[in-house]
This record gives C-alpha cells, structure tokens and sequence, in this order.
C-alpha cells in the first residue's frame, strides 16, 4: 500500500507575526522579523538578537488556567494549530507526530532560577510536564480529542521535518487517514541562549538585526536564534478531495539519514544520502526539482557544506536548481524551522514564486550556487525539494510536487 498524501491545513507562529498571509508577505518581501531581545537583559551577550514573536497575547488561545501550565512552547504551538485545523481534516483517529528541539527550556531555565534563589520550596511539581518534550503534542492531541497512533521526534533542526516525513509514512502505509504534524521551539531564554553565545555561532550583527543573518554571502557570521511554530495537517489524498478540501501540495518524498561523524560539524556525505533517499523515495530525478528550500543558517560551515552536498547530487553549479534560505527573515527556530520551511514551500508552488536570500551582499567562491539573492523571482514550480539538517548529525529532507 502507497498512499498518495496531501496537505490540506497549514498555521504559522513566527517572528514574522501571526498567520500563513504574514508570514508569506513577510518571506517573500524580505521583511526580518529579527530584533533585539526584550525578553531579558542581553549585556553579558556577544549576541543581542533574536526571533522573537511579536505581539504574542497567549490568552488568545488558551484560557488564563491552562496558562499555568504550560511552557511557551506549547502556547506558541496550539496558536499555530488554531489557525491549520480550522478547514478541518481531523477526527478522533488522526495520527500526531510533532518535532522540538528542545521542548520546555523556557520553564527549565526559569525553574533553575527559582531553585537557586529561593530554595527547593519555590519548585513546583507542574514543571515536570511543562518541561517535557513531548508536552507540545500532548496538548494537541487533548485540544483535538486525538487518539490516533502518534510520537515526539527529537532530532535538533530536524526535528520538524522527520516529523512530517514519519506522518507521511503512517498514511502512505495506512495506520491513519489524517494527521496532525510539524514542529515548535521556544528557546529564546537567558540560561540557554549563554550557551548559544559560547558556542559561537550566532551573529554579532547587533546594531543592524534585519540584515545580521546573511546565508551563502561571504561576509556571513553566523545564525540568529528564534522561536516559533509551524503545524501541518496532512490527509489521504482521496480523502482530502472527496470532502473538498484545499489541496496545498502533495508531499511525495522523505529521506533522512546520519552522518556519523560529528556532533555539530555538518558532512556532505550524511546529507547526500538524505538528500537521495528523499529523491528515491519521490521516484524522480534530481534534474526533476525546480527549486530547493535550502537549510541555509548563515554558519560559515553549514552554507559551504550544504552548496557541497547539492553540486554533488545535482552535478554542477550550471544543473543545479536555485535556492534560497528564509532564516534571514524568520531566523532559526530550531525544532521548528523544517516546518516553516515546508508551509513556505507550499505557498511557492501555490504562487510560483522562489524566495529571496535576503542580505545576501558579497559573493562567497566556496558558496557558488544561485541563491535568489535579494529579491523574490518568478519561475514556474512543480517540485521543490526542503532541506534540513541538524546537531547530531541528524539530517532530514522532504519533496513536494504541486496538485
């Protein structure tokens, strides 16, 4: 059994503000979401800036109750769901497979806090289900009465994609009709983001934050951190157009894979093996993709190896497709990034268009594939291949074709 699967329902909470039409106006225009943190004082910081979601009012969507108990993560999470459930799709029996990168590091941090200052008193025994990864799909599932057969992936920025790539599979293969995916991360928090700035991949760029995440360009420095939330709701496909609903795109291929090598180094071999299995899987040719959703996190490493991994399973720079990165504009959410990525690969097929590379300034010799640089360009789009790959090794890639 090979069921074709669609994706009928897409919601998006991200530094680009609330909705699919911000954020689509947003990536394709250019407009960064990244600012400097309010959240806490950033003086101890190399880096100052962020991601955040803006004007983000939680009692929007859960009640002042629920609020207690619940982690950022899982606020930003059943708002972006609001928003990808309402054309429906769903019943008692969909699946549920969520990804984070690191579930409820906001309540972690805060508890931490709390410990060290007033004492094992002020600890409370609530935080253990805010913290835990698992917590986000937990409250889906019981905001939706979901059922169905579903898990937490937890696999750094590829979390979001295996997610989704794993719920294609329950359909294809027929443990559910629909399911309920994507990804979420709320990791803009004072204790984490110290070891963020240690690491020393992040942007310094902290007086121009619009123009600080600059992908393939040669005078990149590093990522900016954000949260976020991008929810998906796949179906069937006979039925999802037996009931009518908007098809957004199919998604016909998922590959993941390994690298083996390196906790945080990225490998061109892990990420063309990923790369291939997603093209196998989707029974086409690399010639096939019209574009690619690269990965891009303005990392001096990540932007060389990734250009390395497409010229070697797309054979030149002259045969392969063009891509771009939208982490300029919504930065790097983590856990969350791959299904941002996917909703915006959606609406490229939907509209033909190809999103910029924002900041991208200053051609780069080891970065020499066509990036979209700078401005939104028009091109038919039938097959767009998504590019993740995270800490770990943890590589995860997914194709979609339009309908």
């Amino acid at each position: 059994m090979h069921r074709r699967v669609a994706v009928t329902g897409m919601g998006v909470v991200a530094a680009t503000g609330l909705g699919l039409d911000a954020f689509w106006q947003a990536v394709v225009q250019g407009k960064s979401g990244i600012r400097q943190i309010s959240f806490f004082d950033t003086s101890p910081f190399r880096t100052k800036i962020a991601g955040e979601v803006p004007d983000f009012d939680p009692l929007h969507f859960v009640n002042e109750r629920s609020l207690k108990y619940m982690d950022r993560i899982c606020q930003l999470t059943l708002a972006a769901a609001q928003e990808a459930v309402a054309t429906g799709g769903l019943d008692e029996d969909s699946g549920l497979i969520f990804g984070t990168g690191i579930g409820g590091i906001t309540t972690s941090d805060k508890q931490h806090g709390v410990l060290h200052t007033l004492g094992a008193k002020g600890v409370r025994p609530m935080d253990i289900p805010m913290i835990m990864c698992n917590a986000a799909a937990s409250h889906l599932s019981m905001r939706y009465g979901l059922k169905g057969p579903g898990y937490t992936i937890v696999t750094a920025c590829a979390s979001a994609s295996n997610a989704i790539g794993e719920s294609v599979r329950l359909i294809r293969h027929g443990y559910a009709d629909s399911v309920l995916t994507g990804g979420a991360d709320a990791t803009i928090s004072s204790a984490i983001f110290y070891g963020w700035n240690k690491l020393r991949v992040m942007s310094k760029r902290n007086d121009t934050p619009q123009s600080s995440c600059r992908p393939f360009s040669k005078d990149r420095d590093g990522m900016v951190l954000a949260e976020g939330a991008g929810v998906l709701v796949l179906e069937e496909m006979e039925r999802a157009k037996s009931r009518g609903a908007t098809i957004w795109a199919e998604i016909i291929g998922y590959g993941s894979s390994y690298d083996a090598t390196h906790i945080t180094a990225p490998n061109v071999d892990g990420q063309c093996l990923a790369i291939t299995r997603a093209l196998n899987d989707a029974g086409i040719a690399p010639a096939d993709v019209d574009y690619i959703n690269a990965h891009g996190t303005a990392t001096l490493a990540n932007d060389k190896v990734e250009t390395e991994s497409v010229k070697r399973i797309f054979g030149s720079v002259e045969t392969a497709p063009p891509l771009s990165s939208i982490k300029p504009v919504t930065g790097h959410s983590l856990g969350c990034a791959g299904a941002l990525e996917i909703i915006a690969s959606c609406l490229a097929l939907r509209d033909n268009i190809m999103p910029p590379t924002i900041n991208y300034s200053v051609p780069d010799p080891e970065c020499d594939l066509d990036y979209v640089p700078n401005q939104a360009r028009a091109k038919e789009l039938s097959v767009i291949m998504s590019n993740t790959f995270g800490f770990g090794g943890n590589n995860a890639v997914l194709v979609l074709r339009k309908v």
